[in-house]
């Protein structure tokens, strides 16, 4: 058995794909136009994915939609070389950091159709430090 992708519906293609592209740095694998079922289906994989597996599925349906998040989906989940240059980044780019790291080794974020985004450490803990120690969480993840 290999794992594939996960799938996530989205609202609006433009900005999913700025903030699983440019502001996560996801790169774009493939992408189907679905004329007959009236959807598109866009790949995404990070650096260590390949053009089939590992990857996160973007469905977008070309019949307006409107999609409520549960936390029964659960969330995504991608390592980071440097969580707190990641997080920073993150935030010079607009992206709220809901749950900070203040134990250097996990945070959380949202995408713009409300699914949780887990970042991890790689390898250990990074030393706890400021301003992520002090940071309060901002809204659910």
């Amino acid at each position: 058995m290999k794992y594939l992708h996960t799938m996530v519906r989205v609202e609006n293609i433009e900005d999913s794909l700025d903030f699983y592209c440019n502001k996560l740095g996801l790169k774009e694998t493939r992408r189907i136009e679905n004329e007959k079922g009236k959807f598109t289906l866009i790949f995404l994989g990070a650096e260590n994915s390949d053009e089939r597996h590992a990857l996160l599925e973007l469905t977008y349906n070309w019949d307006p939609e409107k999609y409520t998040g549960g936390r029964n989906f659960g969330h995504l989940a991608y390592s980071v070389k440097n969580i707190y240059e990641t997080c920073d980044n993150l935030m010079k780019k607009g992206v709220t950091i809901n749950r900070p790291p203040r134990d250097g080794h996990m945070a959380f974020i949202k995408s713009p159709d409300g699914i949780s985004i887990e970042l991890l450490q790689e390898g250990r803990a990074l030393p706890i430090a400021e301003p992520w120690q002090s940071m309060e969480n901002i809204g659910t993840w």
